[in-house]
């Protein structure tokens, strides 16, 4: 009887069931976070209300740096092929945000022309008026890479006052909604051009709270020598770490990431092995899409529930009838206090708080009569769906990812490398001697005998305590050598003969030489007389 009354609360406290990570978040943010962020109208104080577009969307990835820092070529060496707009040159070439997308058939879609496409992510674009949305496109083409993952290219960062004036639009807040959006933001920068302009130190700092999305490509690297490109890598460092105030240090791949033959080939190997690194990192971007999206809408409702806090405090603060405007000023002023008591009252870290200055600016031309109450329901339903909601979807985020086949970037440049001799690493280490006739460890053999020959074999066979006795002296560490054991010991009888001993030595040979073990041992390296035994 009356079993009707704990409806509600029982709806609060049971998590919603979601067959999506997609479905639930745009459920949860129209249901459940929109309604707190309408009711304090976060939407003209931070960004723009989220639309079944931005859930739904591809990875982006947001290329950004000063002019001639080689952003457009860089996307040329990703996608091996031209795209539509493209433009590359030593001036200033690229003066429009273009977003590089799959398509089809080749062509150009003007920005005024995406803003009013439900099924692209760019139609809150459209607050940022005409003279951006003049200089705003979407290359679309068939292209393998872009089947995974969109890349945005931006208009090269000029120095100087007159030239961020005559943009006609708010650079620097344009930067920063993309930012909010994609799922990695690379900055460039050329080797031979590390001054950071005022304007590019600006939007770094509108960058700010995408830190983990943020990574660093010193472009251009093989037009410089060894010894001058350790100089420009700790200038870039130094430079970074006036601007971007973390503790951590922002990872930074060094490399010549376009086509042409290297200027200067010293480096050649680290180019390889950084480019590697850097491809990996984008391919993985389609793995963590929904975790991005996830950890996104998190960060936005934490923001939304503080901004809450702020308004419904001023319009406690606000007089009823006389000398509103000046308790206004008072207020704004006053700021940084109010910051302060929320941040007491309600046990909010200070780093959820919007930028103080900012926050200023925006509410000198904010009607405070027309801020709302605290209303304590909004809040208690984002508290619930941050408590209760998200918790579920990490799960679903993780069955997602185990149900589905290895998400992966792929096509152009990221399968250039994959197979065949020019793969990373290939012939080295573990590798080397792969295409051979001959067993690569054959060549030092005769060494590794005298060696075997002074340690007391029986039958032909050195125990374990002998073998490691001489194999310490390589000064590994034991897991190491451990691992280095398992591999070389092939028949498993706890003892090394000739074959297997020379084995074990080449692997601590190519340790020794900084290379990675492999987990299981290649079949080139197996002994010639072991091998009827693997098969």
């Amino acid at each position: 009887m009356f079993s009707w009354l704990g409806t509600d609360d029982r709806r609060r406290k049971d998590p919603e069931v979601f067959q999506t990570v997609s479905e639930g978040l745009k459920k949860l943010y129209k249901s459940k976070l929109l309604p707190l962020e309408e009711h304090y109208k976060f939407h003209e104080f931070h960004s723009p209300a989220l639309e079944d577009a931005d859930f739904d969307n591809k990875p982006m990835v947001l290329l950004v740096g000063q002019y001639s820092t080689g952003k457009t070529t860089f996307i040329r060496y990703l996608l091996e092929q031209d795209f539509p707009g493209m433009r590359i040159g030593p001036e200033p070439t690229t003066d429009s945000f273009i977003a590089v997308m799959q398509g089809d058939v080749e062509g150009i879609v003007p920005g005024n022309a995406l803003v009013v496409d439900p099924k692209k992510p760019f139609r809150k674009l459209n607050a940022f008026g005409n003279a951006f949305l003049n200089r705003f496109v979407c290359a679309q083409l068939p292209n393998p890479v872009l089947e995974s993952i969109s890349v945005i290219d931006t208009p090269g960062i000029l120095s100087g006052e007159k030239q961020r004036i005559s943009r006609g639009y708010d650079f620097a807040a344009v930067l920063e909604w993309f930012a909010e959006r994609v799922d990695r933001i690379i900055l460039l920068f050329d080797a031979h051009k590390l001054d950071i302009s005022d304007e590019f130190s600006e939007v770094i700092k509108a960058l700010k709270n995408h830190e983990d999305k943020m990574r660093v490509v010193l472009n251009k690297a093989d037009q410089i020598e060894t010894q001058q490109l350790m100089r420009v890598y700790g200038a870039l460092m130094w430079s970074l770490g006036k601007i971007v105030n973390t503790p951590e240090v922002i990872r930074v791949y060094i490399g010549s990431f376009w086509s042409h033959p290297l200027l200067i080939p010293d480096n050649r190997k680290l180019f390889e092995a950084e480019e590697q690194d850097l491809f990996r990192d984008i391919q993985s971007l389609p793995r963590n899409a929904a975790l991005r999206k996830l950890n996104d809408l998190i960060k936005r409702a934490r923001l939304a529930k503080v901004h809450a806090y702020i308004i419904s405090s001023l319009k406690k603060e606000m007089p009823s009838m006389f000398g509103k405007d000046n308790k206004k000023k008072e207020l704004v002023n006053n700021l940084g206090d109010i910051y302060a008591r929320i941040e007491r009252e309600h046990q909010i870290s200070p780093g959820d708080f919007p930028n103080l200055r900012k926050m200023q600016d925006q509410l000198q031309a904010q009607d405070f009569s027309k801020f709302q109450p605290l209303k304590s329901k909004l809040l208690e339903t984002v508290e619930d769906m941050l408590a209760n909601d998200i918790a579920q979807l990490m799960v679903l985020v993780r069955q997602e990812e185990s149900q589905r086949p290895t998400q992966m970037v792929k096509g152009g440049a990221f399968e250039g490398t994959l197979h065949g001799p020019f793969g990373h690493g290939y012939g080295e280490g573990a590798g080397e001697g792969i295409d051979d006739a001959e067993w690569v460890v054959a060549r030092d053999k005769p060494m590794y005998d005298e060696i075997f020959y002074t340690l007391s074999p029986v039958d032909g066979k050195i125990t374990g305590a002998n073998a490691k006795k001489e194999m310490v002296r390589s000064k590994l560490p034991n897991t190491v050598l451990g691992k280095i054991w398992k591999l070389a010991d092939i028949d498993k009888d706890g003892m090394l003969d000739d074959e297997e001993f020379a084995l074990a030595n080449h692997l601590i040979k190519v340790k020794l030489e900084g290379h990675e073990l492999p987990n299981e041992l290649p079949s080139h390296l197996l002994p010639p007389s072991k091998r009827k035994i693997t098969e």
